[in-house]
């Protein structure tokens, strides 16, 4: 094995990650992940102003199998980040500028298919997640408009990871408050202005995606100034294009594994009778702002892992796995510390039953732990998606499911409800444990061969 070139070797671009490095990516974008949330509760509180609840069944239903869909095509954020970071990180302007040209034209591609399939897809989602008649007519009134938003929401996500690439956290973050901001104008001036019900929240998503792409395709050409752009023979370069779709498979599969170990916690739960179900659906929204808030530093270790390998230089690649790990065992410490002063409040506030707080307020220590538990696998997917290496990434994931759903038949029926949320516990921590025990063999790797 070689040894990793000198630091001011010419191929070597050195940097120096600071805190403000760190906190300059993940303070715009963790506020920008924040503000999806809001949408989601605006939409259901405009709709729920109707008094008709098979409408809000409609939204909750509709939102649940774009949510579905749309976290597979989560690849197109992550890995345009990572590959335009490390070009980012090798000054290779025209790389960076291709890069993005191949993510759009993906997600045209796929935005188009979930068009086209928009019937099968529809109809099989509604099989499985059941409703009255009302409902789901409600749910295809949503769906059938919403699903047009698709090619524009595919490259929103490829825009936002282009821009996270280049370190440009600011304009990530004007991008997702811009589409967010409008959509929540648009869907109360529609459904409460002009009575235009869920077709309302469904064309304000579409019309605030269509505005979002056509802003950020306005900020991307401002950004790359007078420059030329790659030839056609460039961006379909054939090994370029299989490197990134190899990298989107990989992500898509973490993704579907990522996916099927909630469904499988939140299935098991309902096993367990619906007030269960209820406490751990209420706890599991801990899990969910955790996540809201850990994403933006695993967002700075994308950028800053992409960019030292991309600039062939180790050292800065070890001073981000020192920084962003400080700040997010930092975060995760405040986190468990609000849910343990604060949890048993946030029950109370979001439900009204006294058997949902009691069983809540039992398994409350499970949702204090959660931060902890994860925080080391959010810090690694970022770092991992940011250098690309997303075999192992995708592999650490099915091991750990793996485990999870081994731990879980072996200890449920020792500890019952407590059991389901200690394999959880597993997961998260195993994802962490196992991806940073790779990560400097896979460091060791990738720097000697640059």
């Amino acid at each position: 094995m070689s040894t990793p070139r000198s630091a001011d070797s010419p191929t070597n671009h050195a940097f120096t990650v600071t805190h403000r490095s760190v906190l300059v990516i993940a303070v715009p974008m963790t506020l920008g992940y924040l503000s999806t949330p809001l949408l989601g509760v605006v939409d259901l509180a405009v709709i729920g102003r109707l008094g008709d609840a098979t409408l809000l069944g409609g939204i909750a239903l509709g939102g649940i199998i774009f949510d579905l869909i749309f976290t597979v095509f989560n690849f197109l954020r992550a890995g345009t980040t990572g590959l335009t970071a490390q070009a980012f990180g090798a000054r290779n302007d025209p790389e960076i500028k291709a890069t993005l040209l191949r993510a759009l034209v993906i997600a045209a591609l796929g935005g188009l298919c979930v068009i086209l399939l928009q019937s099968p897809i529809r109809d099989a989602s509604q099989w499985f997640l059941g409703g009255s008649a009302d409902v789901q007519s409600a749910t295809r009134r949503y769906f059938d408009i919403r699903v047009l938003s698709a090619p524009f929401l595919l490259a929103n996500y490829a825009i936002l990871g282009w821009f996270i690439g280049l370190g440009r956290a600011g304009k990530g973050l004007l991008l997702q408050l811009f589409l967010n901001g409008l959509n929540i104008i648009l869907s109360i001036w529609f459904v409460m202005g002009l009575g235009w019900s869920v077709e309302g929240v469904a064309f304000a998503t579409v019309l605030s995606e269509i505005a979002a792409t056509l802003l950020g395709l306005v900020l991307v050409l401002a950004s790359t100034g007078r420059g030329r752009w790659p030839a056609p023979g460039v961006v379909f370069d054939r090994r370029l294009l299989m490197r990134m779709m190899v990298l989107n498979r990989d992500i898509m599969i973490r993704s579907f594994a990522l996916l099927y170990a909630y469904a499988f916690f939140m299935a098991r739960s309902a096993d367990q009778g619906d007030t269960v179900l209820a406490a751990n659906a209420v706890l599991e929204k801990f899990i969910m702002v955790s996540g809201y808030f850990l994403d933006g530093l695993a967002t700075a270790a994308e950028q800053l892992a992409g960019r030292a390998v991309g600039a062939r230089f180790r050292p800065a690649f070890d001073r981000m796995l020192k920084l962003t790990a400080l700040w997010s065992f930092a975060m995760a410490g405040v986190l468990a510390s609000l849910f343990y002063l604060f949890g048993p409040a946030m029950i109370e506030f979001m439900t009204t039953s006294p058997e949902v707080r009691e069983i809540g307020n039992t398994y409350l220590i499970w949702a204090v732990l959660t931060p902890l538990l994860g925080v080391l696998a959010f810090q690694m997917d970022g770092v991992f998606i940011g250098a690309t290496w997303s075999d192992t990434m995708r592999n650490m994931m099915l091991l750990s499911l793996a485990v999870y759903i081994a731990a879980y038949y072996a200890l449920f029926p020792l500890l019952g409800n407590h059991g389901l949320w200690l394999a959880m516990g597993i997961f998260l921590g195993l994802r962490g444990i196992t991806l940073l025990a790779a990560c400097r063999r896979r460091a060791d790797r990738t720097f000697a061969a640059l």
